[in-house]
């Protein structure tokens, strides 16, 4: 009996774990009548591969044994490269040049000529022979995953994103991560804005969720923490930071704060053209924040952006384990033939939800359990029966 295929992929933003993830599952198929084939640079992947053209099978695809899998632990990232592909929403220059020319797709804005390739990635799909997918990826990679799932395909989601964002877990693969490195930045930052006398300003990641810069802030004790789910008063928050640095015994003061944050009556920064999931480049709030600092209060600061350093890198022990076990736990819920789900951590219990649970919302912080609206501090009012990653 031939083997059962299991295609494999990664999308959107890297984090550290994806390959281990990935490595798990290869793993595990070991003795089991599936075989794993890797799709590289997710979405686009599927997208891009012509069905007449050979060189594209090689370009994209790769059969993953243990041997191919055997050091891909051991640093950050996804050696199956990545994407921010969406092949339900796709514009004339960034559909392949072969696909152009075809009858596939669905034109979906008449204006632009953006179309919705579903249908070439189902027929790819079946040419590859492939009887399910493990996905990995944030809620926009995952958005494609559940329309598949739609369509008749047997799909099985695994989460990551550094913001720890994805509806349906508690936790998501790289989020542990990327706050301590977030942590041990801002510790080691402290020395050159303790050294100088000044007010610290640090931005991190996060766009809908200030969940990182909400833990990174309330773990490294910083003296303010700006998240993006609630405006601040500008010329509050930097005499606040004026009396944090005089009331401090070695005069100086820091703050973190999320990319995604904007001032009362502001609106968050973003620059660049948008992806096929509709954003555009976040970034520069911190950078305005530290000019505006000296302007109001004459205080001299240190503007810092933690932007990838946080995401790369080999995974901490707590995210190599999650990545492990939700490896296992995707490919064990395929050997039973339960698709359509998302794995995940519920109530500190290995789970698994619809996948469909992934479009449903946005997560955000929960503002009244964790966060001092009126001291922009993290605040956490009760931890008996809360995550172990508060949320």
């Amino acid at each position: 009996m031939a083997k059962k295929r299991i295609g494999i992929l990664t999308g959107g933003g890297d984090v550290p774990g994806l390959s281990i993830a990935i490595k798990s599952v290869v793993t595990n198929s070991v003795d089991r009548d599936y075989e794993i084939i890797g799709i590289r640079r997710g979405w686009l992947g599927l997208l891009g591969y012509n069905l007449d053209d050979q060189a594209t099978h090689d370009q994209y695809i790769i059969d993953l044994n243990p041997t191919i899998v055997r050091r891909v632990d051991r640093s950050g990232g996804t050696f199956l490269h990545t994407s921010r592909t969406n092949p339900a929403k796709v514009r004339p220059d960034d559909a392949p040049e072969f696909l152009r020319k075809s009858n596939y797709g669905t034109v979906i804005d008449p204006e632009t000529g953006t179309k919705d390739y579903t249908d070439y990635i189902l027929k790819v799909i079946d040419h590859l022979n492939l009887d399910s997918l493990i996905t990995i990826g944030g809620d926009d990679t995952l958005s494609f995953s559940s329309r598949l799932h739609k369509e008749g395909i047997k799909v099985v989601a695994i989460p990551k994103t550094m913001d720890n964002d994805v509806l349906g877990t508690d936790y998501c693969i790289g989020f542990s991560t990327a706050t301590t490195r977030g942590v041990n930045h801002i510790t080691n930052f402290r020395s050159s804005v303790g050294s100088h006398e000044r007010i610290g300003v640090v931005e991190l990641f996060g766009r809908n969720s200030g969940e990182t810069a909400l833990i990174t802030g309330y773990l490294s004790h910083v003296d303010r923490t700006i998240i993006c789910e609630v405006p601040f008063d500008l010329e509050k928050l930097v005499w606040m930071l004026d009396a944090d640095k005089k009331a401090s015994p070695a005069h100086y003061s820091i703050l973190v704060i999320s990319e995604g944050a904007a001032p009362i009556g502001g609106h968050v920064m973003q620059t660049g053209t948008p992806d096929a999931y509709g954003h555009r480049k976040l970034g520069g709030i911190g950078e305005l924040l530290s000019e505006k600092i000296k302007e109001i209060s004459g205080n001299n600061t240190m503007y810092q952006r933690l932007g990838y350093l946080v995401r790369s890198g080999p995974a901490d022990s707590l995210d190599r384990m999650v990545s492990m076990n939700f490896g296992l736990l995707a490919f064990q819920l395929t050997c039973k033939g339960e698709f359509g789900k998302l794995v995940g951590v519920t109530n500190g219990v290995y789970s698994a939800v619809p996948i469909e649970t992934v479009t449903s919302g946005k997560r955000h912080v929960d503002i009244d359990q964790y966060y001092d609206v009126e001291h922009y501090r993290p605040r956490v009012k009760s931890v008996l029966g809360q995550p172990m990653f508060l949320h």
